[in-house]
């Protein structure tokens, strides 16, 4: 039923995935979450949609967001540095590594009448860096794709030509597509999760005492770790409030974040915008059984 294809940026600018803010400091998510990847699809694949004529009615936006949503499932993607046996992957959960791919940049916006800094406009916006901050080591961006099989989106064109994350107005979230492969395995980032897509949904297993690689639906979920909201904004013109770009939030639950621990093995879904979320096994073999038939 699907197609696993494991896909390998390498950064070429600043990258900020919006995660909170403190005092002035807007920090960023050390990944890229599956609303971000979804995201800059479904803008690149819009736009192209449209052949150079503007792009301002967020229907459009909609309308292939959902084509993306029932063609595509994608892991969160995660940064890492080529090494000699494959790429070294910065994990959220060694935070004592991620130092040396996180940075951030100064602005102040300027008053014109006093031709001086504006009162409370000083800004600090953290990202993740295209070189590691110590040896300056190239910085990639590994995850996977799943494609459902008659799927027709020209998504691996789209990859060619895509930003991740905000700021990009200033050219941040640059990215070069360095691999598109498809995978024969059942491991994730060649660890101990593994997937089974032998049906009409992906389906993740992950063994008792290891981490979750994407945001977890926290409702009877036996895990250990860091729990919040998962919030995005979103562009909805057609809204009678909240109409304009980023005005619109979309709630999608409390979610255990990445690098959570499990504390008994537990049979997963991968929902839309990469999220994961608990599915009894016995479900799954019925489901698996009647997709077969």
């Amino acid at each position: 039923m699907w197609r696993i294809y494991r896909v390998i940026f390498r950064l070429r600018s600043p990258m900020h995935i919006g995660w909170g803010k403190v005092g002035n400091l807007q920090t960023t998510r050390p990944y890229v979450t599956g609303r971000a990847v979804w995201g800059a699809l479904t803008m690149r694949l819009t736009r192209d949609a449209v052949q150079g004529a503007p792009a301002t009615d967020s229907r459009r936006y909609k309308a292939i967001g959902k084509q993306v949503h029932q063609s595509l499932a994608f892991t969160y993607l995660y940064p890492c540095t080529q090494g000699k046996g494959g790429y070294d992957i910065a994990w959220p959960w060694k935070k004592e590594n991620l130092f040396r791919f996180l940075g951030s940049y100064q602005g102040i916006a300027l008053s014109g009448f006093s031709h001086s800094a504006a009162i409370g406009m000083l800004r600090e916006v953290e990202f993740i860096s295209p070189y590691t901050m110590d040896t300056g080591e190239p910085v990639f961006l590994v995850g996977y794709i799943f494609e459902r099989d008659g799927s027709e989106l020209a998504w691996q064109e789209a990859l060619t030509r895509v930003q991740f994350g905000g700021e990009r107005s200033y050219g941040w979230g640059d990215v070069r597509l360095i691999e598109t492969r498809e995978v024969k395995g059942d491991q994730l980032f060649d660890g101990k999760v593994k997937f089974d897509c032998s049906g009409k949904q992906v389906y993740i297993c992950v063994p008792c005492g290891e981490h979750l690689l994407a945001h977890a639906v926290a409702r009877n979920l036996p895990a250990k770790g860091e729990v919040e909201p998962l919030i995005g904004r979103e562009w909805q013109s057609y809204n009678p409030r909240h109409r304009y770009a980023g005005q619109h939030v979309e709630y999608s639950g409390v979610c255990f974040a990445p690098g959570s621990v499990v504390t008994q093995k537990l049979n997963l879904s991968l929902e839309e915008y990469g999220i994961w979320r608990r599915i009894n096994a016995s479900r799954i073999g019925q489901r698996a059984a009647k997709d077969k038939k």
